[in-house]
């Protein structure tokens, strides 16, 4: 069989990472990203040229615990032994949870899916060291319960222009939340609050845009009952502010 000729698989990952260090997923021209860094290790271990799909693509400073990637190679190393074999050599913030061969049509975007992200709010007087790089400080008292009442309204599936970033060229801007939950930690996790929401899917920023309106409620800055007309107006201007981005984590995406 001639190098040509070589049967081609697709490998879907399944990849965690601290995006701390990192641009965001996309490759940039001026920084070092998630996406760059699986393409060059991958080119290396299995020597071809690779180039990994990501499902999520998140922004600089965004962390991962599910995200998903796919890519196509004829390399004979089996789908499940490349995961073994390229944490060896990833930098220690991002490591691969799982590999398998996957569809030879299976797109990790276009697919049907329910993503789960995790927003975490430090709300304490003074700021938590070993948090920092993964939770929103504030030390500003949020009442929760207000919080929790004002994220009722946005389950279902409606339309988040409200929620998604001006400069965003999505057409559609319907999806739907299946669940928002806002828990507080106890004990040694007591101050933390950490927003959890899964949906079909999120325009760009929408999970921060939500954050960043909750914690306006919270700080009794506006009411609860103010999220149903925020949703009904369409109007980004309305809502609060993008929330920062390493509060936040993908947590997984459940294909359906």
């Amino acid at each position: 069989m001639t190098e040509q000729n070589k049967p081609v698989k697709r490998v879907k990952l399944i990849v965690a990472y601290d995006g701390t260090n990192y641009c965001g997923w996309q490759v940039q021209p001026n920084g070092v990203s998630i996406a760059g860094e699986l393409n060059r290790h991958l080119s290396e271990l299995l020597n071809e040229d690779i180039y990994v799909l990501g499902a999520s693509r998140t922004d600089a400073g965004v962390h991962a615990r599910g995200n998903v990637a796919v890519f196509d190679t004829s390399a004979r190393m089996s789908a499940e032994r490349i995961s073994y074999a390229l944490n060896t050599r990833l930098p220690e913030d991002i490591r691969i949870q799982d590999s398998r061969e996957v569809a030879p049509d299976f797109h990790p975007r276009f697919a049907n899916t329910r993503k789960t992200y995790e927003y975490r709010i430090c709300n304490r007087p003074f700021p938590d060291p070993c948090s920092r790089l993964y939770s929103l400080f504030y030390h500003w008292n949020l009442d929760v319960g207000k919080m929790r009442q004002a994220a009722a309204y946005l389950v279902g599936t409606h339309d988040f222009t409200s929620f998604c970033t001006s400069r965003s060229d999505v057409k559609n801007h319907v999806r739907t939340i299946y669940s928002l939950d806002l828990t507080e930690g106890q004990g040694e996790a007591a101050g933390m609050i950490t927003v959890r929401i899964c949906g079909s899917g999120f325009l760009y920023n929408m999970v921060r845009i939500i954050v960043g309106t909750l914690l306006k409620v919270g700080s009794n800055m506006m009411e609860p009952e103010e999220m149903a007309a925020i949703l009904e107006a369409k109007d980004r201007s309305l809502a609060g502010d993008t929330a920062q981005a390493h509060g936040l984590t993908l947590v997984n995406i459940e294909y359906l």
